[in-house]
């Protein structure tokens, strides 16, 4: 029997020659070997993901098979997605590697064969994820990666970004803009949410994203610098003023997390706080994150709103002979201790309300405790409760005397900010309970002239101020008896603003300053 022996198939030469030639020319062949598989492990975070990687090694292939490129993304469904969230997986809680589906919008966590978006993509039939840090879009549970431009709507909402042109052509041209319900909404000027008493925040994030310099700093610094709360801060500040949005409100839950994480649960989401404890709060805190804990450190916080006073003070001696208007004057024959102290903001002493009697004027009683008014009463009451910004503004003409306790001072401002904040003290606390001064100041919204409260180089510069922000108290005093709400202007369209939670409305110039202002922000004219 005659055998036929085969002889092996043998690959051709130049194959060969070629596959050797491309050895002898790396450099390194474990470099080349790792570059080979970088595609894959780039985005792998944690053991659960390292699983996908393992077969694709062994293959030899550099990234799992890449599917049809339009496959799945008519799935997304951009009414369920909300990036407003912090950002964990809604099974394990954990912060690390978060995607996000885009089918249902909830958050799962990593992307291998024993992750839970794995796992969700399998049971829910739902296969387009985005990685929340890295913004790139995978198909699941295939595992590869998709480019697609109709997804790039989704990455911008997700993380806005600003150029140099379009943040200086914010307070001249911001149109208004249409969100996915088809609603309009003006970019700043959206509401946000009070997600249980959290309007104390939500005013003050109002306001300061209205002053123009801090305002255009977080649009356009994305850097990962910074403390947790800057970077929220910063984040919270661009999802406002974007004009893509797929809704026309923000919800601040990332940053009230982060806020009651700084402040040791000092200022929660479910419990009302002061406004300007908080205010004061929040600047130093946002200075410290971004200058760091260096002593004399500087941070565009400091570099707007920071300011400088004179305050000068007396032990008070009380003589028989003196009268009670005689201990507010200082004896210049004796010592005044003098200092200049910073401030971030000027605290305005309303006057104590006026007296009335009761029906059978025998009774004197304070104003708010009065009886139910008729209409001649309110405006006989109105005329009463008003009283001047300028008269409040005397405390720092350097010559009125302030009488804390045993001791008299008197104040005068030696440098003012580019932004000047004032508190509104209208909250005292007795022996009992809180109270509240509902006492109106009235004030201009324009040109409020510094210039008699001012000594030093800053007196023979602009000392005129605009209004920015005026933050008012509605309710009674204590926590949770009130409400908040914020008076912002929108350069761009030449109008005012009221913005309550949710709720913004158009609001005339002339009625501003009839709410019980509380804190104010004024900006600095230019000089001409």
């Amino acid at each position: 029997m005659m055998m036929i022996m085969t002889q092996p198939t043998l690959r051709p030469n130049n194959y060969m020659s070629n596959s050797l030639d491309h050895i002898d020319n790396m450099e390194n062949p474990a470099v080349e070997k790792r570059k080979l598989t970088e595609d894959i492990d780039r985005d792998v975070e944690g053991d659960s993901e390292s699983q996908v990687s393992v077969p694709a090694r062994k293959r030899g292939k550099t990234a799992p098979d890449a599917g049809p490129a339009g496959l799945w993304l008519d799935t997304v469904n951009r009414y369920m997605l909300d990036f407003d969230f912090e950002k964990l997986c809604s099974v394990s809680l954990s912060n690390l590697n978060v995607y996000a589906c885009l089918v249902c919008g909830k958050y799962y966590q990593g992307r291998g064969k024993s992750s839970h978006a794995y796992f969700h993509s399998l049971h829910e039939d739902h296969h387009v994820f985005i990685n929340l840090h890295s913004l790139k879009v995978y198909i699941l549970p295939d595992g590869y990666e998709v480019t697609d431009a109709s997804l790039s709507d989704i990455q911008y909402v997700l993380q806005p970004t600003f150029t140099p042109e379009q943040v200086k052509a914010l307070d001249k041209d911001n149109p208004y803009a249409y969100d996915l319900n088809n609603k309009r909404y003006l970019p700043g000027f959206v509401g946000l949410n009070n997600i249980k008493a959290n309007d104390y925040v939500n005013v003050t994030v109002q306001a300061l994203a209205h002053i123009q310099p801090l305002r255009d700093y977080f649009l356009l610094d994305t850097s990962e610098t910074g403390s947790e709360l800057v970077k929220r801060f910063g984040m919270l500040v661009r999802k406002m003023w974007n004009s893509r949005a797929f809704k026309g409100q923000v919800s601040p839950h990332e940053l009230l997390q982060e806020i009651s994480n700084a402040s040791q649960k000092r200022f929660r989401q479910n419990e009302q706080a002061d406004e300007i404890d908080f205010l004061s709060w929040f600047l130093n805190t946002l200075h410290l994150g971004l200058a760091g804990k260096k002593k004399n450190a500087k941070s565009i916080i400091h570099d707007i709103v920071q300011g400088e006073v004179r305050v000068e003070s007396q032990t008070i001696i009380v003589r028989e002979e003196d009268g009670e208007g005689k201990k507010k004057i200082f004896d210049e024959s004796r010592e005044i201790t003098t200092k200049t102290t910073p401030f971030m903001f000027l605290t305005l002493d309303v006057p104590p309300p006026p007296l009335f009697q009761d029906e059978v004027e025998k009774n004197i009683i304070p104003q708010v405790l009065a009886r139910k008014w008729n209409l001649d009463d309110m405006q006989v009451l109105t005329r009463y409760l008003q009283v001047a910004l300028s008269t409040l503004l005397r405390k720092y003409d350097g010559v009125t005397g302030q009488e804390t306790g045993n001791i008299l001072r008197r104040y005068k401002i030696t440098k003012l900010p580019r932004y000047l904040i004032f508190h509104i003290k209208r909250f005292t606390k007795n022996n009992w309970a809180m109270e509240k001064n509902p006492t109106i100041v009235n004030f201009p919204i324009k040109n409020v002239d510094m210039r008699d409260y001012v000594q030093g180089p800053d007196a023979n510069e602009e000392t005129r101020y605009d209004l920015v922000a005026n933050i008012c108290h509605e309710g009674r005093p204590g926590p949770g008896n009130g409400t908040y709400k914020v008076h912002v202007q929108c350069k761009a369209q030449n109008q005012w603003l009221q913005i309550q939670d949710l709720f913004v409305e158009e609001i005339m110039p002339q009625m501003i300053f009839l709410s019980e202002s509380y804190v104010q922000i004024w900006e600095r004219k230019q000089p001409s």
